[in-house]
C-alpha cells in the first residue's frame, strides 16, 4: 500500500479525492492507464512540489507511512544573517554579472535557428553558418605562452616560486646566487612548455589531416574536389564507400538499387553495427545524377540540437504540379563522423562545423589536475603561513630595529626553503617515471599514458563510470543453445539440427505440393482440419526458419577490386560467394542469430526493403516478400515481421522480444500452433544481464528498475519508491534520467550514491558527461570514466581520470583518454598496482622533499636566534645548490621505486585499494608528523654543532652540514619499505659525491679539520642522536600497530 500513496498532501476532502485518483494511476502500471497523468494534472502541482521536497531520512518513514513529508531538501544551504546575506549576495551578483559580461563580449554565441536549405545553392542561405572545420587545439599562436604560464602560476606553489625568484633582482633582498632560484623554476617551465607544445602540435596535425580530406562536390559543371573545411550548407556532396561523412547531411541518392545504404556510427553513438539509411524517394527516382540541378527543391531542417537519435524536417520540390512534400526523419539523415559502409551516397549539407551533432555532443577538454597536486598546494599554503609567522617572530624578537620591513623580507627569503623549489621538479620527474613504468609493464601490453600529469589519480578513484555492453563484451556474441519445448540443443548437439534441416519436412512437402496446383492456399480447409502435434523435425524446421527471417539483418558483399562502370553512378560487380558475405544489423545479437542459422544450413543470401532470400542445405533458394515490419522499440520490447512465402503464398507473422514482453503473450493455447516466437534481449534487459554477468551486481542482489517517467510528478513518486529500497542496484533509462536530473538532480545523486551499482541505459554522450560532473560536484570524490567509442569521449574528458579502450569502435576514445588500454581486464592492474604505487610514491616523495626544506629552515632559525636574530644565511652558494641536487637528489628521487606490497598481493586483495581513497598517505596528520621530525632533527643538528665546535665558526658549518647530509641519507633509508638495487646505488653514489667534493670546498670548510678524528666522531654523534630515536619509533610502531598490508604479507 505504501507504493500507492500519492505525492499530494491531504488537506481536504477534495485533496482526498485527488489522492484516490493518483493511487489508481499508481496501481495501473504500464498500459493504457499510464497515459492518465498527461490528461489529469492538478493545477497547483508545481507549487506543491516546490514546497514538499523528497524524503531523505529513515525516521520519516518510521513515524508516518505517508509518501510525502515537508522535510529539509538535501544539502539545503545554511541561512545567513541579513548583513552577511547582503554582503555575500551583492559580491556574488557583482562577480557573476562581470563574468557574464566578459563571456558575452569574448564569445558571443549565435542563436540556433531552423533553416531552409536549397539543393546545390549555398548562396541562397539566409544566414551565415560556421565553417566546416574541426578544431581540438587548446591555444593559438598568440595565446599559447600566456595560457601555459597561467595554468602553471594559478597554483600557489608555482606562484610563490616565481615571486621568490624575482625578489633576487632587488639588491637589498638578495640572499644567494640567481641560478639557485631560477634554474629549478626555469627547468619546470621549460619541461611544461615543451610538453604542451608537443601535445598542441599533435592536435594541430590531427585537425589538419581531417580538415584537408578531399570530397567530391556536385556542381552544375560536374564534380569538383573540395576540402572538408571548405564545405558549406547547401552543397551537394558525394561520399564513397568507407569514407567519412564530413558534415550533417540529408540523404538524397545512392548507388544501391534499393534506395538505401548502410553507415557505421561507432564514432557517434558507440554502436559497432551498421545502420540502415533511406534516401529521399523524390530525388532517388530521378533518372540521372545531374537532374538534381534541373529541379527546384529545398530542405527545411530543424535548428541544430544535441539529440543524435531524432530529426524533423521536410523535403519540398516546387517545380512539380502539385508541389511534392516529403517528411524527413532520422532514417533520412547522414550525421558527420559516420562512415558509409555500402554504396555511394549523395547528400545535401544542412549543418556544418560547430553545429553538427558530433561536435555538439563533444565537450571541450579540460586541463586535469590530480588530487595529490591539490593537496600539496594546500600544504604549501600552510607552510607559507608558517613562513610568514616565523619571519614576524624573528623581526619581533629583533625589536623592530632600523628598517624592520627590509629585515622581514630578508627573513622571508632566508626561510623560503620551507617551501622547497625542487618540489615541483621532483614531482614532475616522478610522474614521468610512473608513466614509463606503466607503458613498460608486460602484464598490460599496449597501454599508453597520454596525460602524464595525473598518474596518482589511478590510486584515488571512488566512482568508476564504464560504457556498458561494447566495452565489457567487445560486441561479440555467440548463439549457444536452442530450447524447443522439452528438447534442448547445445553446442555438442547442433549436428542434430543440421540433420533435420537436410531432411525435407513431410508437412512442408505436402503443403508445397498442394499449393503448386493453386495460386492461393486452402486456408479454410487447413483451419478446419484437426490439429496434429508437430514432429520434432517439423518444429526444428520452423524454429530455424523463424530465426532466419525475424530480424533486421542484411547480408553485404564486397565489390570486386578493379571493376567499375560509369564514373559518377555505376553499381560495381559483386562477388556473391559465401566467403565474401558479411552480416550487418543494429544489434550484435541479431547477427549472431543469423550466423547460427547459416552454420546449421539455412543461409540468408540477400535482402532489400521488400524481400528476403534464404538458401536451404540442398541449395534451393526460398524467396519471402516482406509485407510489414514492426521495428523494435524500448516501449514494446519486441519486434515482428509479416512475410509471404513466394512458393506457397503462405503468409506468416513472426515475432520475437524480451522475456518480460513475450511471457504474457506466449501461452499454451490454440493459436500457439500458428504463431512462431522466440525470446531475445533488448537494451534494458541487456544492461541488466551484463551487470550480472560482469558481477557488477551479485546474483542474489535486488535490482530496482526505474519506471519510465515523463514529468516532475512521476519522477517524484518513483524516487520516493526507490528511497525505500536498501542495498539495491538501480537500472534507469536515459529518458527517465533526463527528467530526474532536470528536477531532482541532488536528490537523485544522493540516492544513487547509496547504491552498490547503478546501470544507465540508452544514455546520450552529453548525459554520460553530465553524470560524471554530477558525481564530482555532489560527492567531491574522484571519478574515472571508461569507454571504447566516440560517444564516450565527453564522459572521458569530463571525469577526473579517463581510460580509453582500443576496440572495434575505433580509437577515438583511446586518443581522447588520459590512459589507453587494449583490454578491459587491464584496468584492474592499472588501478590496483600502478595507481597504488604512483600515489604512495608521490606522497612519500612530496613529503620528504618538504622535510628536506623544513630541516634546513629550522637550522637557519636556530642559527639566527643564537646570533642575535641576524638575517644572515647559514649556508651560501654551492652548498645550498649541492644540498638540493647531487648530495640528496638521487636517494630522494629513488623513492619512486619503492613499493609497500607486491603487485600480486595488490591484485589478490582489492580491499587494499579502499584505503587509498581515504587519502591517509598524504594528509595534514602525516604532514604534521614530518614537521615535528624536521624541527627535532634541525634543532639537534644545529645545537649539537654549536655545542661541539671549539675555536672557529667554520667548524660549525662543516659539522652541521656533513651531519645534515648523512641524516638525509639515513632518513631515505628509514622511509624505504622495499629496497631496490638502484636505491642502494643512489645512496652510495650521493655519499661518494659529497666526500669527493670536500676537497674542492675549501671556500666553505677547513680541509685540515675535516680530516681529523674529532670531526668524524662529532658528526657521528650528532647524526646518531638525530636519527636513532626515529628508527626506534618506527620499529615499535610496526610491532604495535602494523599497517593493513603487512598482515597480508606476513
Amino acid at each position: 500500500m505504501a507504493d500507492q500513496i500519492p505525492l499530494y498532501p491531504v488537506r481536504s476532502a477534495a485533496a482526498a479525492a485527488h489522492r484516490k485518483r493518483a493511487a489508481y494511476y499508481s496501481a495501473a502500471g504500464p498500459g493504457s492507464g499510464a497515459e492518465w497523468p498527461s490528461r489529469y494534472q492538478l493545477e497547483d502541482e508545481s507549487a506543491h512540489l516546490d514546497e514538499m521536497p523528497l524524503m531523505m531520512s529513515e525516521e520519516g518513514f518510521e513515524n508516518d507511512e505517508s509518501d510525502y513529508h515537508t522535510l529539509p531538501r538535501a544539502r539545503t544551504a545554511r541561512r545567513r544573517s541579513g548583513l552577511e546575506r547582503f554582503v555575500c549576495g551583492g559580491w556574488k551578483l557583482l562577480c557573476t554579472s562581470c563574468c557574464d559580461w566578459l563571456v558575452n563580449i569574448c564569445q558571443r554565441k549565435r542563436e540556433l535557428k531552423a533553416r531552409t536549405v536549397w539543393l546545390g545553392c549555398p548562396e541562397k542561405c539566409e544566414e551565415k553558418h560556421p565553417r566546416n572545420s574541426i578544431k581540438n587545439q587548446k591555444y593559438n599562436i598568440f595565446t599559447f605562452i600566456p595560457g601555459v604560464l597561467y595554468e602553471q602560476f594559478k597554483f600557489f606553489l608555482n606562484l610563490y616560486f616565481l615571486v621568490v625568484s624575482c625578489s633576487q633582482f632587488v639588491p637589498a633582498l638578495k640572499i644567494g646566487y640567481l641560478y639557485t632560484y631560477w634554474a629549478p623554476l626555469g627547468f619546470v617551465l621549460a619541461v611544461t612548455i615543451m610538453r604542451e607544445a608537443i601535445d598542441e602540435f599533435r592536435r594541430f596535425q590531427r585537425d589538419k589531416e581531417v580538415n584537408s580530406q578531399l570530397y567530391s562536390k556536385l556542381t552544375v559543371r560536374g564534380k569538383v574536389q573540395v576540402k572538408s573545411s571548405d564545405i558549406q550548407v547547401g552543397d551537394l556532396i558525394i561520399v564513397e564507400k568507407n569514407q567519412r561523412i564530413p558534415s550533417d547531411m540529408v540523404f538524397l541518392r545512392t548507388s544501391e538499387k534499393a534506395g538505401s545504404c548502410f553507415i557505421r556510427t561507432d564514432q557517434l553513438d558507440g554502436e559497432t553495427d551498421w545502420k540502415l539509411k533511406v534516401a529521399v524517394s523524390c530525388t532517388q527516382r530521378l533518372p540521372a545524377l545531374g537532374d538534381l540541378f534541373s529541379i527546384s527543391a529545398y530542405v527545411y531542417a530543424q535548428k541544430p540540437q544535441l539529440d543524435i537519435h531524432s530529426f524533423e524536417g521536410t523535403f519540398t520540390r516546387e517545380d512539380s504540379d502539385p508541389p511534392i512534400h516529403e517528411s524527413l526523419s532520422i532514417e533520412n539523415t547522414l550525421w558527420a563522423n559516420t562512415i558509409v559502409a555500402s554504396g555511394t551516397v549523395i547528400g545535401v549539407v544542412i549543418y556544418t562545423g560547430k553545429e553538427t551533432r558530433s561536435v555538439m555532443n563533444t565537450s571541450n577538454p579540460k586541463n586535469k589536475v590530480g588530487l595529490l597536486d591539490l593537496e600539496l598546494n594546500q600544504l604549501t599554503k600552510a607552510l607559507f603561513v608558517a613562513l610568514v609567522a616565523l619571519s614576524v617572530v624573528m623581526v619581533t624578537l629583533q625589536g623592530f630595529v632600523g628598517p624592520w620591513y627590509r629585515s622581514l623580507f630578508r627573513f622571508l627569503l632566508l626561510f623560503s626553503y620551507i617551501i622547497p623549489i625542487s618540489l615541483r621538479v621532483n614531482l614532475d620527474m616522478g610522474k614521468a617515471a610512473y608513466g614509463w613504468m606503466i607503458m613498460k609493464d608486460e602484464s598490460i601490453p599496449g597501454t599508453v599514458v597520454r596525460t602524464s600529469t595525473i598518474p596518482e589519480e589511478l590510486g584515488r578513484l571512488v566512482y568508476l563510470l564504464t560504457d556498458k555492453t561494447g566495452t565489457l563484451t567487445q560486441n561479440e556474441m555467440v548463439f549457444k543453445r536452442l530450447h524447443l519445448g522439452t528438447v534442448s540443443y547445445g553446442a555438442d548437439t547442433m549436428d542434430e539440427i543440421q540433420g533435420h534441416l537436410r531432411n525435407p519436412c513431410p508437412q512442408m512437402q505436402s503443403q508445397a505440393g498442394g499449393n503448386n496446383a493453386s495460386s492461393t492456399p486452402p486456408r479454410k480447409a487447413q483451419s478446419s482440419a484437426p490439429k496434429v502435434r508437430k514432429s520434432v523435425s517439423s518444429r526444428v524446421h520452423e524454429a530455424v526458419k523463424a530465426i532466419a527471417l525475424c530480424h533486421n539483418v542484411s547480408p553485404v558483399y564486397e565489390s570486386r577490386a578493379g571493376v567499375g562502370g560509369e564514373a559518377e553512378y555505376a553499381e560495381a560487380d559483386q562477388d556473391f560467394s559465401d566467403g565474401n558475405r558479411t552480416y550487418q544489423a543494429a544489434s550484435p545479437d541479431e547477427v549472431a542469430l543469423v550466423q547460427w542459422t547459416e552454420s546449421v544450413g539455412l543461409t540468408l543470401v540477400s535482402r532489400d526493403l521488400g524481400s528476403m532470400q534464404l538458401r536451404t542445405p540442398s541449395g534451393q533458394i526460398q524467396t519471402y516478400c516482406i509485407l510489414q515490419m514492426f521495428p523494435f522499440t524500448s516501449e514494446s520490447k519486441r519486434m515482428g515481421v509479416i512475410v509471404r512465402d513466394e512458393s506457397t503464398a503462405e503468409i506468416t507473422f513472426y515475432m520475437k522480444g524480451a522475456d518480460v514482453a513475450m511471457s504474457s503473450i506466449v501461452q499454451y493455447n490454440d493459436w500457439l500452433e500458428e504463431e512462431i516466437w522466440m525470446l531475445t534481449g533488448d537494451k534494458l534487459e541487456t544492461a541488466t544481464c551484463i551487470a550480472k554477468s560482469s558481477h557488477l551486481v551479485s546474483r542474489t542482489q535486488d535490482i530496482h528498475i526505474f519506471r519510465p517517467v515523463t514529468n516532475r510528478g512521476e519522477a517524484h513518486l518513483e524516487l520516493n519508491a526507490f528511497r525505500r529500497k536498501h542495498d539495491c542496484a538501480l537500472v534507469i533509462s536515459g529518458d527517465s534520467l533526463e527528467v530526474c536530473l532536470k528536477y531532482y538532480e541532488h536528490e537523485l545523486a544522493e540516492l544513487a550514491c547509496q547504491c552498490p551499482a547503478v546501470v544507465c541505459c540508452r544514455c546520450s554522450p552529453t548525459q554520460k558527461a553530465r553524470i560524471a560532473k554530477l558525481l564530482q560536484h555532489h560527492t567531491g570524490k574522484r571519478t574515472c570514466a571508461v569507454g571504447d567509442g566516440g560517444n564516450d569521449v565527453s564522459m572521458i574528458q569530463a571525469a577526473d581520470c579517463g581510460i580509453g579502450i582500443e576496440g572495434k569502435e575505433g580509437r577515438q576514445a583511446s586518443l581522447a583518454a588520459d590512459f589507453s588500454v587494449t583490454q578491459f581486464r587491464h584496468i584492474g592492474r592499472l588501478l590496483m598496482v600502478h595507481g597504488r604505487s604512483s600515489y604512495k610514491r608521490s606522497a612519500a616523495l612530496g613529503q620528504f622533499v618538504m622535510h628536506r626544506g623544513l630541516i634546513i629552515s629550522t637550522m637557519q632559525a636556530v642559527f639566527s636566534s643564537v646570533f642575535y636574530f641576524a638575517s644572515v644565511p647559514l649556508y651560501q652558494g654551492f652548498l645550498m645548490v649541492g644540498y638540493a641536487t647531487i648530495y640528496t637528489m638521487f636517494p630522494v628521487f629513488s623513492l619512486v621505486l619503492d613499493q609497500d606490497v607486491k603487485p600480486e598481493t595488490a591484485m589478490l586483495y582489492p580491499e587494499l585499494y579502499k584505503d587509498l581513497t581515504k587519502g591517509r598517505s598524504l594528509s595534514f596528520k602525516t604532514f604534521l608528523v614530518w614537521v615535528l621530525i624536521s624541527i627535532y632533527q634541525g634543532g639537534i643538528l644545529m645545537y649539537g654543532a654549536l655545542l661541539l665546535f671549539e675555536s672557529e665558526f667554520v667548524h660549525v658549518l662543516a659539522i652541521s652540514f656533513t651531519a645534515l647530509i648523512l641524516t638525509e641519507l639515513l632518513m631515505v633509508a628509514l622511509t624505504i619499505r622495499t629496497w631496490h638495487w638502484l636505491m642502494a646505488v643512489a645512496e652510495v653514489l650521493s655519499l661518494g659525491c659529497y666526500v669527493a667534493s670536500l676537497a674542492f670546498l675549501n671556500e666553505y670548510f677547513d680541509v685540515a679539520f675535516i680530516t681529523t678524528v674529532t670531526f668524524v666522531w662529532k658528526v657521528s654523534a650528532i647524526t646518531m642522536v638525530s636519527c636513532l630515536p626515529l628508527y626506534v619509533l618506527k620499529y615499535l610502531k610496526r610491532k604495535l600497530s602494523p599497517p593493513s598490508y603487512t598482515k597480508l604479507t606476513s
